[in-house]
């Protein structure tokens, strides 16, 4: 098994330790997702896209840090929804149960592409919120701009998080 690390607007190879698409190639990837994934405009010579944001640590560790459909571009960098919404709940502390408390979505900006928005149904202070995200080690680009106290999480029928009902509340929040 081979992988790689590719830019996701340029679909070239990078740095293995930046954030990037997960591509995949081997005897192991069943030829029906290479078929799958060609189909979606996908990479040649049996490489397989993922859609997984992902990236190598220096010991070679691949660490899934979320999927392209959870994910903004900031200033042209990646930033992955799930990650940021996991380093919020270590910072604070948050129980995860069966209805999520936090959702961070993006929504369109005229300066960098896009602005990181966290909805929450708990009381969270801005300034506070960057500060822990940024001694925890958060990129600045990554820490949300836009904050909202909403009463719920928008959920599905399933009882899953509605992101795209998400994207709505943050879209009308952020005007």
């Amino acid at each position: 098994m081979t992988a790689r690390i590719v830019d996701s607007r340029y679909r070239e190879r990078i740095a293995a330790d930046v954030t990037g698409i997960v591509w995949f190639r081997g005897a192991n990837v069943f030829s029906g997702y290479l078929r799958t994934s060609r189909r979606r405009g996908g990479a040649p010579d049996g490489w397989f896209v993922t859609g997984d944001l992902g990236r190598f640590d220096q010991e070679g560790f691949l660490y899934i840090e979320g999927r392209v459909s959870r994910f903004s571009k900031v200033g042209g960098e990646m930033v992955p929804h799930g990650t940021v919404e996991q380093k919020i709940i270590e910072v604070y502390q948050i129980e995860e149960g069966e209805v999520p408390k936090i959702v961070v979505v993006g929504v369109p900006d005229s300066t960098k592409g896009e602005a990181i928005v966290l909805l929450t149904s708990i009381a969270i202070n801005g300034d506070d919120l960057r500060e822990r995200l940024f001694q925890a080690g958060l990129p600045n680009l990554w820490i949300p701009k836009i904050i909202r106290r909403v009463e719920e999480i928008p959920l599905l029928g399933s009882g899953k998080t509605d992101f795209r009902g998400c994207q709505r509340l943050a879209i009308e929040v952020a005007k």
